[in-house]
């Protein structure tokens, strides 16, 4: 099975730093929803890794990310792709022990469990050190894009082997062409 693995927030959709607690907040990225589309019509299944500690702290509730999530499946079938799954950390990271929460590696052991893929041949893309930190703990490829935490400067401590693109676009052109 072809896989990537895809942070949300700062990857696919704009981040807020007070948190996208709405289906109104939740806006994609320029080119986003159509390189998640790109990825598709080349064979791969996608999946999403994110946290979502907003839940925890109670900012907002399950029907909200629902219909984050909805909003985000319709307009990704608008442009012609699909996300397969999405495993999030619900947990409030100062309340919460868990390991479930990037940069632990939980949710890509959840992914792997269910999809038994070997995470050596998945490749994994998120905006910030955590994101890459998970997937590397996992041993997943890793590839930073610069639409969301990172969009300032590139963190210093990348995993060994991570590579760097503009935005989703810029992986998803590199992914089939490499």
């Amino acid at each position: 099975m072809k896989l990537i693995i895809l942070d949300r927030d700062g990857t696919i959709n704009h981040d807020r730093d007070d948190y996208v607690k709405s289906a109104d907040e939740w806006e994609p990225l320029d080119g986003a929803l159509e390189a998640i589309a790109k990825i598709n019509q080349a064979g791969y299944n996608v999946v999403v890794a994110t946290n979502q500690s907003g839940l925890g702290r109670g900012l907002f509730g399950m029907t909200e990310l629902n219909a984050m999530h909805d909003k985000m499946y319709r307009l990704l079938h608008t442009a012609g792709g699909r996300i397969d799954a999405i495993f999030f950390c619900p947990h409030n990271p100062e309340v919460d022990a868990c390991i479930c929460r990037k940069p632990l590696p939980g949710l890509f052991a959840q992914i792997q469990e269910r999809y038994g893929a070997d995470m050596s041949r998945v490749h994994s893309v998120g905006d910030s050190l955590r994101d890459l930190q998970a997937a590397n703990a996992a041993g997943c490829k890793t590839h930073l894009v610069q639409t969301g935490k990172s969009h300032l400067k590139i963190p210093h401590d990348l995993p060994e082997g991570a590579q760097v693109h503009a935005n989703l676009m810029a992986f998803a052109d590199w992914l089939i062409t490499a």
